[in-house]
């Protein structure tokens, strides 16, 4: 118990409370709306992932970003790891009227570590490395890495029917600061930090409600989240 208090902790001190101006409406709630999947090949060390955002400035109708993104999972034998390969899509659309976009290709590998503390807290750590490659802007990688934390709390187990508590903290890094045409970022890029409900509708299939605070060293914003998380489950049939 003292453990999940002591990570519960550690993820709410990781946020970082820097907010200044912006070019966009700092006080207008966002909305994400995300579906995640993975499945695991049938007797197989193998498997896929993936995700679908559909992110907006407001709750529905200025897009932020629409995110498509899968990859190739790898699990060594006997060790509690994951591997993953990916790509993703990303369009990013300007604040307000403005209908302009800005397309980016973006390659990916990822280890997803997680960690169970006594009957209710599950945790994950999660490292990714990225090859992004933005219009208009010179290529460049960042490094991310994301604790994640789930507490059931209405039973011992993450099963059906469980309603849970659900947290993460990710700190974003720039690999470089020059994007370009004389332009710059900083090397600490962003922090996002979320809490939110969830519900275990089966064992393949939770759903979670909460809110996602967005920080960089130049403005803050939070953000609605309402996600899908999917794990499919393949078997063989014999006849």
């Amino acid at each position: 118990m003292k453990k999940g208090l002591f990570l519960i902790l550690l993820t709410v001190s990781l946020l970082n409370p820097k907010t200044g101006n912006a070019q966009f409406d700092e006080d207008q709630l966002g909305a994400w709306y995300m579906y995640f999947f993975n499945a695991d090949f049938n007797e197989s060390q193998f498997g896929v992932q993936g995700d679908i955002q559909y992110r907006n400035w407001d709750i529905a109708s200025d897009l932020e970003q629409l995110l498509l993104r899968g990859g190739l999972t790898y699990r060594p034998t006997n060790a509690n790891i994951k591997f993953t390969l990916g790509y993703g899509n990303i369009t990013t659309g300007a604040f307000g009227s403005n209908n302009a976009t800005t397309a980016e290709s973006r390659i990916y590998q990822e280890a997803l570590f997680p960690v169970k503390f006594g009957n209710r807290f599950y945790t994950s750590h999660r490292f990714r490395y990225e090859q992004r490659f933005v219009e208009n802007q010179d290529f460049r990688t960042r490094y991310r890495y994301n604790l994640f934390l789930n507490v059931a709390l209405n039973k011992p187990e993450m099963e059906q029917n469980t309603l849970y508590l659900a947290l993460y903290n990710e700190l974003f890094v720039n690999g470089q600061r020059a994007i370009g045409d004389g332009n710059s970022v900083e090397y600490f890029d962003r922090n996002r930090f979320y809490a939110a409900l969830g519900y275990m509708i089966k064992k393949e299939l939770k759903v979670q409600v909460g809110v996602m605070r967005q920080t960089t060293d130049n403005w803050g914003k939070n953000q609605l989240q309402l996600s899908l998380h999917h794990n499919i489950t393949t078997s063989n049939t014999k006849s």
